[in-house]
């Protein structure tokens, strides 16, 4: 309770308040508008939020593991604190192990894989310098658009779906076309590819080429050696095999990436993606002071540290093997129920992410409403070129298990009971 004596003075300081000023702090809300409110609140907005459970069987995002989520739901701290920095060291040693790189500039990008991928490109790359884009999926197609949008000259190396790419036939591109950068995709997931790795970095830097690789679907499931392999530039994405949400892409430059990116002669295209800044705001500019560049994920940097440090604890090459036994015994699986495997040979297919070419006489939509009606599993389409051509299938992270495996076969054989089947 206040105290009498103030109460009082309170009380005569009221009583000395001029009654324009009361009037005018009454009122003062008001000036400067010259209309009152004409849309209400939305009806959905005093709803509570609703989210349907689902088994996220596809090629990703995939179901977040129970202290994953918690992590990300730990109290918000500032951007800016000293704590915050020490998770993002945390982060950088977890990407470290998870990539098999030394590399000092390595990061989380504030977004999607997609982000990492423009990263890369716009400060790699100036305005008319050659790029070469192996496109055997729909991650090469979105490069090449990306370094054409930028003012790139863009090279193109094709193959129909799920093809792969000899070390042979990038040797001779890299001879023709003279590129400073190389894109190819470890884990393409639109057609579930593994593209092999061995020797392409060497290739690369023969020709005084930069490697730039996309493992957002293959990190964690399938064997990549950023280093041992030669690879420049190497991104993936939080929410596949690393069990996190969406929202943020790990990335990493070697020296000779660096060396590029800082002599350029123009500035990147993007002042949020430019690494001169990110470079900073990560520590790893050996600058004693971080200065704001933009506000990162908070609570998306809590998840991915959660889910790099369940990687460290199950080891690298466990979390490899645990995905392909459980991919082998799901593709066993199809093939009992007479389903063909898109990837015909074993050693190209992605671990994560199978695809299965689409039942003849059905129609694959239809397959997979119903699936998602009656068993709450996601399977999705083709993805750019094998849209119409596959149904894909994803096991991966905390999804990857023996008994998921099971719940997708069980829902395919009753699929393919239940569903219409033409004579198309």
């Amino acid at each position: 309770m206040m105290p009498r004596t103030v109460l009082s003075r309170c009380a005569r300081l009221a009583k000395n308040v001029p009654l324009e000023c009361a009037r005018s702090t009454k009122h003062s809300v008001h000036r400067g508008m010259s209309s009152s409110v004409t849309i209400p609140p939305p009806a959905c907005m005093l709803r509570p939020l609703e989210a349907p459970f689902r088994y996220l069987f596809g090629p990703g995002p995939s179901n977040v593991p129970p202290r994953v989520l918690a992590a990300g739901g730990r109290p918000i701290i500032g951007h800016m604190h000293s704590e915050m920095f020490e998770i993002m060291n945390d982060i950088k040693k977890g990407i470290q192990y998870a990539f098999q790189t030394s590399n000092n500039m390595t990061l989380v990008m504030s977004g999607s894989g997609h982000t990492a991928m423009e990263c890369a490109v716009f400060n790699i790359v100036e305005p008319g310098e050659s790029v070469l884009v192996a496109i055997n999926g729909i991650w090469g197609e979105r490069v090449a658009e990306i370094a054409e949008r930028m003012g790139a000259k863009v090279h193109t190396l094709v193959k129909s779906p799920g093809g792969y790419f000899t070390n042979a036939e990038i040797e001779q591109a890299l001879a023709k076309h003279k590129p400073v950068l190389f894109f190819l995709t470890h884990g393409e997931s639109s057609v579930g590819l593994a593209h092999p790795m061995d020797g392409i970095g060497e290739t690369c830097h023969k020709h005084n080429c930069l490697l730039l690789v996309d493992s957002v679907a293959s990190l964690g499931a399938a064997p990549l050696l950023m280093d041992q392999q030669n690879i420049d530039i190497l991104y993936t994405g939080s929410q596949k095999a690393l069990n996190a949400p969406p929202g943020t892409a790990p990335i990493s430059f070697n020296e000779r990436a660096c060396h590029k990116m800082f002599n350029r002669k123009t500035k990147p295209v993007s002042y949020l993606l430019d690494m001169t800044y990110l470079s900073n705001y990560w520590g790893n500019d050996g600058k004693p002071d971080r200065i704001y560049h933009h506000t990162g994920p908070v609570s998306g940097f809590f998840a991915l540290r959660e889910s790099l440090a369940i990687l460290a604890e199950t080891g690298l090459e466990n979390s490899w093997r645990h995905h392909r036994e459980v991919a082998e015994y799901l593709w066993k699986g199809l093939e009992d129920l007479g389903l063909k495997l898109f990837i015909k040979d074993r050693d190209l297919r992605l671990p994560s992410v199978t695809t299965i070419a689409i039942p003849e006489g059905y129609n694959w939509k239809e397959m997979l409403a119903y699936i998602l009606k009656h068993h709450q599993i996601e399977f999705t389409g083709g993805l750019g070129p094998s849209v119409g051509m596959v149904i894909r299938i994803g096991l991966m992270g905390y999804n990857c298990n023996k008994a998921n495996a099971a719940k997708v076969l069980a829902a395919l054989e009753d699929a393919l009971k239940q569903c219409r089947k033409t004579n198309a």
